[in-house]
């Protein structure tokens, strides 16, 4: 398999701070990049130069440089399938296989994505990460900013609309130096962007959490070369000042493709809905998705499963056992593939079919999806408190013990039908992880 891994052990904690660049914006609002300007601090970026576009995105006016400013949409594809001229083209987006078909971007890039799919089925992305793709057909704004040893910044953007990341940028940027990546942007429009998490209260170095190191982990999507987010323990991203993440007990999915084979146990490597007070809630105050093998339920095998850190407890099933336990579920399997699609969906307590509590998985490379448990939710759980701040690779009270490595994740708002999970999951095998 054409997969490649560096793991640079002297930067791994090295927790860069990033300095803002002056960050310039594409159409739909989404920063584009450049490498100068304010200092960032731990929430994101600072400096009052700004000015309007026409569509109410942030652009720089002077050197003093600008935060960072929403994108006023991802942009959805007008159709699933750019290669259907061909004879054998793929439905999912991606028609470079077909005898003259041809995909929209020549880099292996989607006619649609994953939000594409789930706009269409009417529960929206509310928040989509990723630093190897776009997750919208029509995605062509900047996927993460990298921030090198010396301060300087720079975004990383994609090859064409809907395709994979311009890792050459990276490279460039950084070579001779030590770079880490300092925001993962939010690519729905919302401008949830993920910056270096604050310290919380259950932080167990003492210090703010680190920064993943940008070159840690190579890897290759659609023949293109492209960075995931090695996160080993104490490496933490945040955003407590969100908009359009699901709280109480309205319903979303959460998705992530992540790495079965890196998964150091501990509590948590979390993505998803959690406190906005960076501080331990009760039971249902968060809803992230855990893959890993956390100390709470698990499945068969030695792990890494798919879980749900729902605070106070992390599950992969319901039934009325009370909160905190340690319970066996062997209908889920171990998931120790090098990529792993890994899902779970909350439905409101009231909602007539679906959950209100499903797990779902699959081998992000190959097959479709599973469901191991769609039912009841753990006695204390139902209905949910979410209160709708986004983690990644923390616990909702900074627990950050936990690790794994991280690719594409989304948020939706409301509860997708199971044809749209099947069609993200075999747009998510298309786009070629490994490949």
């Amino acid at each position: 398999m054409a997969r490649l891994r560096s793991f640079v052990a002297a930067a791994m904690n090295a927790g860069v701070m990033a300095s803002s660049c002056s960050s310039s914006h594409s159409s739909n609002g989404t920063p584009t990049g450049d490498d100068s300007g304010a200092t960032l601090d731990a929430g994101g970026s600072s400096g009052s130069s700004t000015s309007s576009s026409s569509n109410g995105g942030a652009t720089s006016s002077g050197s003093s440089g600008a935060s960072v400013g929403p994108a006023s949409s991802g942009g959805s594809a007008s159709s699933g399938s750019s290669g259907s001229s061909g004879s054998s083209g793929s439905s999912s987006g991606y028609g470079s296989s077909g005898d003259s078909g041809s995909n929209d971007g020549g880099d292996g890039g989607p006619a649609s994505g994953p939000c594409d799919l789930y706009k269409a089925a009417g529960t929206p992305c509310v928040a989509a990460f990723s630093t190897v793709r776009a997750l919208f057909g029509s995605y062509d704004g900047a996927l993460y900013q990298v921030a090198r040893a010396d301060g300087a910044t720079k975004d990383v953007g994609v090859l064409s609309s809907g395709g994979v990341a311009n890792a050459a940028t990276q490279d460039t940027f950084c070579s001779g130096s030590t770079c880490n990546i300092s925001i993962l942007y939010d690519q729905s429009g919302n401008g949830n962007h993920l910056t270096r998490a604050p310290k919380g209260t259950n932080n167990q170095t003492g210090s703010q959490d680190s920064l993943a190191v940008a070159t840690a982990l190579p890897i290759t999507v659609g023949g293109h070369k492209a960075y995931g987010i090695h996160s080993p323990p104490h490496t933490g991203y945040r955003n407590d000042g969100t908009q359009g993440i699901a709280t109480g007990d309205n319903p979303e999915v959460i998705y992530e493709v992540s790495d079965g084979t890196y998964n150091p146990q501990g509590c948590c490597f979390d993505f998803g809905n959690a406190e906005t007070t960076n501080s331990a809630g009760g039971p249902g105050d968060m809803e992230a998705l855990l893959f890993g093998k956390a100390y709470w339920d698990t499945g068969s095998g030695s792990g890494p499963w798919v879980l749900a850190d729902m605070e106070v407890g992390v599950f992969n099933h319901g039934g009325a056992t009370g909160t905190g336990r340690v319970s066996n579920y062997p209908s889920e399997p171990s998931m120790a593939y090098p990529f792993v699609t890994a899902m779970i969906k909350g439905n409101s307590a009231t909602a007539t079919s679906g959950g209100p509590f499903t797990v779902k998985g699959a081998n992000a490379q190959s097959g479709t999806l599973a469901t191991w448990y769609d039912g009841a939710r753990p006695q204390g759980y139902s209905p949910m408190h979410k209160q709708g701040a986004v983690v990644l690779g923390i616990g909702g009270d900074d627990s950050n013990t936990g690790g794994g490595n991280f690719y594409e994740g989304v948020m939706t708002s409301g509860y997708s039908p199971d044809a749209t999970d099947d069609a993200v999951q075999a747009n998510i095998v298309a786009a070629g992880y490994g490949k």
